[in-house]
């Protein structure tokens, strides 16, 4: 009877701690959906022509569009070629941002991508394979009467990918070609009000640059940078969650090695987890707003796949403890095979990261994607890299598998255990049970959200109430995993109860000090439970 009574208590207990934690998560995503802005923004940008006749050509002056410093414009080429001016002659500027705004560094990084204006011509048509050679060079101010400081210069290289509708007969002349969007820059801070682009285009008829790419007639920026407004939000967000995460973490070890015994893999694993969820939340991002700090997305990166590689790693070590026939448990090398796929998969996305935005800390221009050695070594990182995790995800379909068939072959013994003991056990295999929806629960979640945040509008309206749906996708789904880590560790960690010889030996039917928490291979003071016990004792029969 006392058995039944606590194991009611155990599960009523599981049954608020699960509302408590659905509550929580439904404020996530409503903080994120009618709290916060959408998460950016993008601001067309379209460069203007100007004039550069001097000799040593962006030496010691920067051109800019538009202001009492403006620079001497053209039309357009026409009004070029009447005026007898040569094409290594006319920079494009563009000034950041538009007139009578200011950047932030709440805007946290700048993305641009470049969009050509090429209009066919019988004389000057684009050839196949072409590529485009820039001489781009940015700058930044922070009072509009200072000089200019350079942050970067750089000759880079762009393939053009464009499509012609029209037969390219005369009639067609002057009809634009249909390219493809070409990434520009990516700077990882926003530490300056304002940012000059400088963009030129040197023609070499003799060592073929920027020959054969058509007639361009405009050069269009796209700048895309996080809202002030949703940044406030994450951060408070990640304030909020460091000292609960944190605190968990404590309580948690603390009850692991007030234990007799010393921590299991398990424990290890889980404590591990809750670790990197805390470097996740710890909010440095707060001095990217008084420090240039370049570094943030990479930093950033490198961060959410530290935790990424330990989740993953959890599921396939949390099945493997709960197979109640494996001999080999509790240590590590043994899932060698599983984990392995996880650290390949890791180091190829490091070093496709590294490569790409690890480059940019010098040059925010460069892209792995404008050459062709590149794309192909980029293209094989990011291969080897969802073959590993296609691995790794088998290897796991399997383990569940065999943990629930394992399961299902134990509870034939439980009909022939005093009632007290079977209600333990059931208590038991249920709390597994509700632990392994709960993750699929949450990794579905999680492809749902992201899918419908890249089909939607960005927002939905229902009467007078909008609600940014991506903005509620990355808040929700950063306070799901942060909820889901905590209440691992609240539920597995050890419990302290004993409850009485008395018990232990009569109704409840298992040793004096076995605890009812949340676990399957950790809960005994001294050892293993008694679904192992059981487990090892039916396997040997």
């Amino acid at each position: 009877m006392a058995g039944a009574i606590i194991e009611n208590m155990s599960t009523r207990k599981l049954c608020i701690v699960g509302g408590i934690l659905l509550v929580l998560q439904v404020i996530a995503f409503l903080v994120g959906g009618l709290i916060a802005p959408s998460p950016t923004t993008a601001v067309p940008y379209m460069s203007v022509k100007c004039i550069d006749v001097r000799k040593n050509h962006h030496k010691t002056k920067w051109l800019m569009p538009w202001g009492p410093n403006h620079c001497k414009k053209l039309k357009d080429f026409d009004e070029a070629v009447s005026r007898q001016i040569e094409a290594n002659d006319i920079v494009f500027a563009v000034h950041i941002p538009l007139p009578s705004k200011e950047m932030s560094p709440w805007f946290q990084f700048m993305l641009f991508i470049m969009q050509l204006d090429i209009a066919f011509k019988m004389d000057n048509d684009l050839k196949e394979n072409a590529e485009i050679t820039l001489d781009v060079s940015l700058a930044y101010r922070d009072n509009m009467f200072d000089d200019w400081e350079e942050i970067a210069h750089a000759i880079e290289i762009r393939k053009l990918k464009c499509t012609f509708g029209s037969p390219k007969t005369v009639e067609s002349e002057g009809r634009h070609y249909d390219c493809d969007f070409l990434p520009f820059m990516e700077i990882g801070s926003v530490a300056h009000k304002y940012y000059l682009i400088n963009i030129r285009l040197p023609v070499n008829d003799r060592k073929g640059i920027n020959v054969g790419i058509g007639e361009i007639k405009d050069i269009r920026l796209v700048g895309i940078h996080q809202n002030g407004g949703f940044t406030k939000v994450w951060f408070a967000m990640k304030t909020f969650l460091t000292p609960s995460i944190l605190i968990i973490m404590v309580w948690y070890w603390r009850r692991i090695t007030l234990m007799t015994r010393a921590p299991v893999l398990l424990e290890k694993v889980i404590f591990a987890l809750g670790i990197s969820m805390t470097f996740i939340n710890i909010p440095v991002e707060w001095f990217s707003i008084g420090f240039d700090w370049t570094w943030m997305l990479l930093f950033g990166d490198i961060r959410q796949g530290i935790f990424y590689a330990m989740l993953l790693s959890f599921w396939i070590i949390f099945c493997g403890e709960h197979m109640m026939d494996q001999n080999e448990r509790n240590r590590l090398s043994g899932y060698w095979k599983q984990v392995g796929p996880i650290a390949v998969g890791s180091f190829c996305l490091f070093i496709f990261d590294m490569c790409e935005r690890g480059v940019q800390l010098k040059n925010p221009f460069y892209s792995i994607w404008t050459t062709e050695v590149g794309t192909e070594l980029a293209m094989a990182f990011i291969i080897v890299a969802g073959i590993c995790l296609c691995l790794y995800f088998l290897f796991l379909c399997f383990m569940v598998f065999q943990v629930f068939r394992n399961i299902s072959g134990k509870q034939s013994s439980l009909p022939a255990m005093s009632k007290a003991r079977r209600l333990h056990y059931e208590g038991l295999i249920f709390r597994f049970k509700f632990l392994m929806l709960i993750t699929l629960a949450c990794a579905a979640m999680t492809v749902i959200f992201f899918i419908v945040s890249q089909v939607t509008e960005g927002h939905w309206k229902w009467g007078d109430i909008t609600i940014q749906v991506n903005s509620a996708f990355f808040t929700g789904i950063y306070g799901m995993w942060n909820l889901y880590v905590f209440a691992l560790m609240f539920l597995y960690a050890p419990s302290h109860k004993n409850y009485g010889e008395n018990q232990s030996n009569g109704d409840l039917g298992v040793n004096s000090g076995e605890e009812l928490q949340l676990t399957t291979t950790i809960t005994h003071v001294d050892g293993p439970t008694e679904v192992y016990k059981l487990a090892r004792k039916e396997a040997q029969e």
